[in-house]
């Protein structure tokens, strides 16, 4: 039930039934709604700023996540970008100076240092930009990666070429010399044998007995078999490519024929003293580039240290050349 409100009036020194003004009771409405409002608007704010949402707190959850995937994620980019500057590295540096290659400049490589995503740029950035920045550290790693595979195909032709050009190499000596007691003459200026003069000796003198075989010294072409009554007697010229050509002279009896191909060790004939000849030899020359060169540093597959040094000395020797 409704209260009725009286208030004393002084003038009439009556109770009058009191009613308050339409406005008034209005103003008070309004005023409550405000409050309640203003009210609600600050506990709303301090629970969304210090306690947060459910659906906010869920957000943070999946943000810290990605914060800690991102970064792992940042780290295994560093040490994938480690490792492959360590291989880009060996190939510049070991790998073609072996084999005489050029190193493959940085910028043939697309080089782009892929950086460390850290946490406080990563909240900053949006998901759109932070996708497309490691889809770009990706695409810069999967492109050096390509010419780096690129280049380590080009190495492994180059070991090929190269086992093919040490095939082709001379490397042994041309009759069998264990106790490294047949060098009669060196290279260089010795006495000639006929005119007893000092004549450029371009080769080597192997003595050895009449039919001692003379064997390839690397694989190659027989260019020349016979006698072209030069001095050399029957001899035998193989081209072994990349420059190289060698020369075995004196020869009792040759194998070998024209165009036929030889390998290494391979018997060519042999030892006679046909020819500009004062005694059964091998006289053997190894020609680069038409060019002759002493060819006792052409013996590195079939002696030890010890017995190259041996070798030098003998083949260093002045003395009478046999032919």
């Amino acid at each position: 039930m409704k209260q009725v409100k009286f208030i004393f009036n002084t003038q009439t020194l009556q109770y009058e039934k009191h009613e308050t003004p339409l406005r008034v009771r209005l103003l008070r409405i309004f005023g409550f709604i405000a409050a309640s409002l203003v009210t609600a608007g600050l506990i709303a704010f301090a629970a969304f700023r210090f306690i947060g949402s459910p659906q906010e707190k869920y957000l943070q959850s999946q943000n810290r996540y990605l914060r800690d995937q991102y970064e792992e994620l940042g780290d295994q980019l560093q040490s994938i970008d480690i490792k492959l500057a360590e291989l880009e590295k060996r190939d510049n540096e070991v790998y073609r100076s072996i084999f005489e290659a050029n190193p493959i400049p940085d910028s043939a490589r697309a080089q782009l240092e892929a950086e460390v995503l850290e946490i406080e740029k990563i909240e900053r950035m949006p998901s759109d930009e932070l996708v497309l920045s490691i889809t770009r550290t990706l695409d810069a790693l999967s492109a050096r990666m390509k010419i780096q595979e690129k280049s380590y195909q080009t190495v492994e032709d180059l070991v090929k070429d190269k086992a093919t050009l040490l095939a082709h190499t001379p490397a042994i000596q041309p009759v069998s010399n264990r106790n490294l007691n047949r060098i009669a003459s060196g290279f260089g200026f010795r006495i000639d044998p006929i005119y007893k003069t000092q004549k450029l000796h371009q080769g080597l003198d192997f003595t050895a007995p009449q039919g001692t075989p003379i064997y390839a010294t690397a694989n190659g072409r027989v260019s020349h078999a016979g006698n072209k009554g030069s001095g050399y007697g029957n001899f035998v010229t193989i081209d072994h490519g990349y420059g190289y050509q060698t020369l075995y002279g004196h020869m009792v009896r040759i194998k070998a024929r024209v165009g036929q191909t030889v390998k290494r060790g391979e018997v060519i004939g042999w030892v006679g003293s046909t020819g500009k000849s004062t005694g059964p030899h091998c006289h053997y020359e190894v020609i680069k580039f038409n060019q002759r060169i002493d060819p006792v540093y052409f013996f590195y597959n079939d002696l030890t240290p010890a017995q190259f040094d041996q070798l030098l000395k003998k083949a260093a020797a002045s003395n009478q050349s046999l032919d």
